[in-house]
């Protein structure tokens, strides 16, 4: 992926929930059906039978479980910076924030 321009295949809701993913103070209002939605922009989620989702982006590959409620809990966004990361999403969104783009 290049660095130097925003890719097209994330929408603007998707890239304002990975910039809510990188955000510091972690933020505790990212929607489960936001972070799906990206993470089937960027890679693959197959549900599993138990209800867990598998989930491939790049190299990474995660099991995740939907929240009780609708937002993802503090360990699922660092599970997920870490994943984007290691994907090269950390140099997009170092890239849209020299932009100056903001959630």
């Amino acid at each position: 992926m290049s660095s130097s321009s925003e890719p097209r295949h994330l929408n603007n809701h998707q890239r304002d929930t990975l910039l809510q993913v990188f955000g510091h103070p972690t933020s505790h209002n990212i929607e489960w059906q936001a972070v799906l939605s990206l993470l089937e922009a960027v890679g693959s989620v197959d549900q599993r039978a138990d209800g867990k989702y598998l989930v491939h982006v790049g190299e990474e590959v995660e099991v995740l479980t939907r929240p009780r409620d609708k937002d993802i809990d503090v360990q699922q966004v660092v599970d997920l910076r870490r994943m984007l990361t290691s994907a090269g999403y950390g140099a997009l969104v170092e890239d849209l924030r020299a932009k100056g783009k903001e959630v």
